[in-house]
Formats: structure tokens, sequence, C-alpha cells
């Protein structure tokens, strides 16, 4: 690489960065088979702001609405590993940002053991799709507490629910979440740093 000018030997201990998305701005990451997404639009005025939830049938609302619950997530806090045996989430993000980490356990997927991550916020995407037998863990990124909704495919079972569970730092999934929360120190302003 033809550079204008020298650097020191800091950058050959650089990591290059990655593409994270071609130029339309599409992901090219690994996505799990049946893991859906979708930003609805946002509409904006003087008054404030609207989105649809649930706009009637449509790819991401193919089964009927049953069951319906809200749910939050502190700062900086998880919620998973959890997966579901019966029925699949849709969940809409209402305020806050979230990352979810994905891990396809289905045996007959063409993705099994692939690893997805998927940033929901009211940027961008804010619903998303999760099949019955795809790990997931939710992961606060933001300062403040998420709040969710879920429609599952199917009502809640209270005697006996559809959901089994992992700790989030098992082994038994090859996903690094602790690497999701970087270590980083704050700069001290009063440091004499010439």
């Amino acid at each position: 690489m033809n550079m204008p000018f020298r650097v020191d030997e800091s950058v050959a201990q650089a990591l290059r960065d990655e593409q994270t998305v071609t130029r339309s701005g599409e992901s090219v990451r690994p996505a799990i088979d049946g893991v859906q997404t979708f930003a609805p639009v946002n509409h904006v005025d003087h008054r404030g702001r609207v989105f649809e939830i649930f706009p009637g049938e449509s790819d991401f609302w193919v089964d009927p609405v049953v069951y319906c619950y809200a749910f939050t997530i502190r700062p900086m806090q998880t919620k998973g590993w959890g997966l579901h045996l019966e029925k699949d989430d849709r969940y809409t993000l209402i305020d806050g940002e979230m990352l979810t980490l994905l891990f396809d356990a289905r045996l007959d997927s063409p993705t099994h053991g692939v690893v997805q991550k998927v940033m929901l916020t009211g940027q961008g995407l804010r619903q998303m799709l999760i099949p019955a037998g795809v790990w997931h863990m939710n992961v606060n990124v933001s300062d403040r507490e998420a709040i969710l909704i879920n429609h599952p495919t199917k009502a809640y079972v209270y005697g006996q629910p559809d959901r089994v569970t992992l700790p989030w730092d098992t082994s038994a999934l090859p996903v690094d979440v602790a690497g999701v929360f970087p270590v980083q120190r704050q700069f001290d302003v009063s440091c004499d740093c010439s």
C-alpha cells in the first residue's frame, strides 16, 4: 500500500478493520436461516413520531398475533441464553439499544452452527424474528433501560414454559459474550500527558 506518509511500529501491531456492510448498507456477516429483521418507517412531524408495530400480514407477520408482552433490560445487562422449541419470538424495540447474539442449534438448518449479531436501535432495525431452535441472548448496550415488546407465535404456557436456558458464559456455544463488553479506560483530564 502506498501511503503519502511514514508510520511508526504501532501500525504493525494494529488490526485492519473488517468490512461489515456493502455499499448499499447490507450486512456481509453470516445470517441464520429464518432470522428476519425489519426497520419500520418512522413518521416524524412537529408533534412527535409514529412507527407501525403490526401493520397486518406481511413477510414479518406471517403467523397470527396470539400473545404479547413487554420486557426490559437494564443498562449493560443481559437476558439469555434462551431457546424455544415450539415458538418463534417477534421482538419490537420501543426504546434503547440492544444487541442480540444468536446461535443456530437446529441440526437440519442450512445455517446450523452459525453465529449472528443483530443490533436493534430506533435509528435502524427495530424488529426481529427469532425462529424456534435458535439460541439468543439480549445485551443492553445503552446507558438507559431497553424496552421491548414480544409477539411470540404461541401463547405462554404457565405450567410448562417453552424455554430452555444456558448460563451467559456457557462453553456450549461458540460465542464470546464478554467480548461485547469492551473495557475502556476513561481519559484522565488532569493528566499531564506531554
